[in-house]
């Protein structure tokens, strides 16, 4: 962790700007779309719709070219500035918070948090994000299946803001938090195991070998995170997709009782892949991001590495 001196010689973590986490993941957001397009595909894909990652894909392109890739971006960008700026705003904090209350070392540093202390405050973080985001990512998942849908039944929004504005119209202000209690326990179980795991592997790396805090440091990290994060998030990936994507209402235990009837426990993992795809190098995007606006902030503030 970056740290400041003071005038007493003790080393302060350096509390970076709220935004940072929101700032990053919208650039990451912007290199993945496509990906997290093919990956709610294959979790809905219905009839003859393609079986595999690659044949998603170019149906896909072959339909709405290269800018269906793009399909739901302002969505998902709209997600990103309310669900992770908050996750990583509050993480970030109650990190801060902590370290408030711990005990300097020989060092003149601050015992960083445990494993167990990191989960809770990411588990926590995540869940108020995912209540913040829910709306938004209700508009991205509909976006993204829209193309998938028979003429008559695509809702066609034209953005964001135009689906948001649709959506309360049509179906009430109860539309906005539609499935937001299993999106809320996936941005949990998201947020501590991508953000907690990337803090321990980024830990662990330049404590336990020669590695040091720099690029190469951060992809292993965040990429080890993606893996987590994938396996951890899958199954409440699956139903939180299918929550958002309906239009009437059904129980969680109901739905889980179908997927099962229909599926068997492969619908825990499915789409794993084009999620990992899609995680794995968002994950590494995020990070590598937010490592670029730290570096940037320490530069201007002429702040001690």
């Amino acid at each position: 962790m970056a740290t400041k001196t003071s005038q007493t010689g003790q080393k302060k973590p350096i509390h970076y700007p709220f935004w940072f986490g929101g700032s990053a993941s919208s650039m990451a957001a912007c290199v993945t779309h496509p990906l997290d397009l093919v990956k709610v595909r294959l979790q809905m894909r219905t009839g003859d719709m393609p079986k595999s990652m690659s044949g998603t894909f170019v149906h896909i392109v072959k339909h709405g070219g290269v800018r269906g890739l793009y399909k739901g971006l302002s969505a998902s960008l709209l997600r990103q500035l309310t669900y992770s700026t908050t996750r990583f705003g509050i993480y970030e904090e109650l990190k801060q918070r902590h370290e408030a209350t711990q005990e300097l070392n020989n060092n003149g540093i601050k015992k960083a948090p445990s494993l167990p202390v990191l989960i809770a405050m990411a588990s926590a973080s995540g869940f108020v994000g995912g209540i913040a985001g829910n709306a938004a990512d209700v508009l991205n998942v509909r976006m993204q299946h829209d193309a998938a849908l028979p003429r008559a039944e695509r809702r066609n929004y034209a953005h964001a803001f135009d689906g948001l504005v649709r959506m309360v119209r049509t179906e009430g202000v109860g539309s906005m938090f539609r499935g937001v209690w299993p999106n809320s326990l996936r941005a949990a179980a998201m947020t501590a195991s991508q953000l907690a795991s990337y803090d321990v592997f980024k830990r662990t790396l330049i404590q336990q070998t020669p590695m040091e805090d720099n690029l190469a440091t951060h992809f292993t990290a965040s990429f080890l995170a993606g893996v987590v994060a994938a396996t951890v998030t899958s199954p409440i990936d699956v139903i939180k997709t299918r929550v958002m994507s309906g239009t009437g209402k059904s129980s969680i235990p109901k739905l889980l009782g179908d997927i099962y009837a229909a599926e068997g426990l492969r619908w825990m993992f499915k789409g794993w892949v084009p999620s990992f795809l899609r995680l794995g190098p968002q994950t590494i995007c995020t990070f590598l991001f937010l490592e670029s606006h730290r570096k940037v902030y320490r530069k201007i503030k002429d702040l001690e590495d």
